[in-house]
């Protein structure tokens, strides 16, 4: 059987293989602190999974339209007005099966084989992954801690070429949890919407951000770009990582485009998950989501401070998301080598930088911070012990 070779160029997506090497650990009977998979702990609302009991009762669950359920779509423009202050129509949104199946239609959409599409190092490999897929050529730009590992404007415009149709950001990010500031990612979106270029937003941590002084939530790059596409899901904020549902926004021109591909790609998003999602937007529900959000913030300052106790810098503290970007270059091991014997020798999962790119690959690690109180003070004391080993 000849395997393609689309198929043969994708690398592995090293967080989850060593899940699966921490899996194999636990099942000869070790205790492994896994804080290598961005998935929180908590689970959906519990409004949620009362709905979810309730659809799933043996009535008929058919297929939803391909762009999902209109309540859904209508639930999600609301959410942009009362959290973000943005006016979505919900004839632009369209629900997904995941965030994953949302950046597949969006880029088969959009990409053209020999388009070049920029990305910064390190970001989250899969969006490469699935942009190379479609023939096109990903161009990846370096960042630094003074950019906050983030794309700016500078360094856009520097990378841009004549072959350039389209920019990827996302704020925040994985691995790093940091933000793009509002005005810099308005600068951005400026400088591609005026070379006839696309922008593709991943938010898919966005409501996980902090919120500012005077405790108002992050702004979607909806409110400086309403032709952006942007990319957003149930599975971080709203803790429904395994129900896969996501969403994206698209500009008006693009959606009956999205809409053919999502009938042939994948019919629609999962029903009784569209129905269940509906509890997402109850006073109840946003409530407990908040109060999480409260919670991992919490959670970072543990892991921000407990690391830098034991001697591996966080150059840029995040600001969202869940995951801290740490550099062991000064332990002697690449980060690989690290994640391999804290695996091993300490049975703390962690994620190689190899996953994000090539700026950072031997020298930073990525922590996701979704993990338990417990777990976290118990993985911050097991890498304290393995660093004395190294010494």
């Amino acid at each position: 059987m000849k395997i393609s070779q689309r198929a043969q160029a994708v690398a592995p997506f090293y967080a989850m293989e060593f899940g699966k090497h921490a899996a194999a650990l636990e099942a000869q009977g070790h205790h492994v602190v896994k804080l290598s998979i961005g998935e929180p702990d908590f689970g959906a609302p519990p409004a949620v999974l009362d709905v979810m009991r309730e659809v799933m009762d043996g009535r008929p669950m058919t297929y939803t339209a391909a762009l999902g359920l209109p309540a859904l779509r209508q639930a999600i423009a609301d959410f942009y007005l009362t959290q973000h202050d943005v006016v979505v129509d919900p004839s632009r949104i369209i629900v997904t099966s995941g965030a994953s199946a949302a950046l597949v239609l969006v880029t088969a959409a959009l990409v053209d084989p020999g388009d070049e599409v920029l990305i910064g190092d390190p970001s989250y490999p899969c969006n490469r992954q699935i942009v190379e897929s479609f023939g096109a050529r990903v161009a990846l730009v370096p960042t630094t801690a003074e950019t906050r590992f983030q794309l700016d404007a500078a360094s856009v415009r520097s990378r841009w070429t004549d072959r350039t149709r389209g920019v990827m950001v996302a704020t925040p990010s994985n691995p790093t949890g940091t933000s793009v500031p509002v005005d810099e990612l308005a600068s951005i979106c400026d400088l591609a919407r005026e070379r006839g270029a696309w922008r593709i937003v991943d938010e898919i941590y966005l409501n996980l951000s902090d919120h500012d002084a005077q405790g108002r939530p992050p702004r979607s790059a909806l409110s400086s770009d309403a032709d952006a596409v942007v990319i957003n899901s149930f599975s971080k904020y709203f803790g429904m990582t395994g129900w896969r549902l996501g969403w994206c926004v698209a500009p008006e021109p693009l959606v009956p485009a999205i809409e053919r591909l999502a009938q042939n790609y994948f019919l629609c998003a999962s029903a009784p998950a569209q129905h269940a999602a509906l509890a997402c937007f109850a006073p109840e529900s946003l409530a407990v989501c908040e109060a999480r959000r409260v919670e991992l913030a919490e959670r970072r300052g543990l892991v921000v401070d407990g690391l830098e106790r034991i001697g591996l810098p966080v150059p840029v503290p995040p600001d969202g998301a869940f995951y801290v970007y740490f550099d062991v270059s000064g332990t002697g091991l690449t980060s690989w080598q690290f994640c391999e014997r804290a695996l091993q020798e300490a049975h703390v999962a962690l994620t190689p930088g190899r996953d994000f790119g090539v700026n950072t690959a031997d020298t930073h690690v990525r922590l996701s911070y979704a993990a338990s109180m417990n777990d976290l003070h118990e993985g911050i004391d097991r890498l304290e012990k393995f660093l004395a080993t190294l010494h």
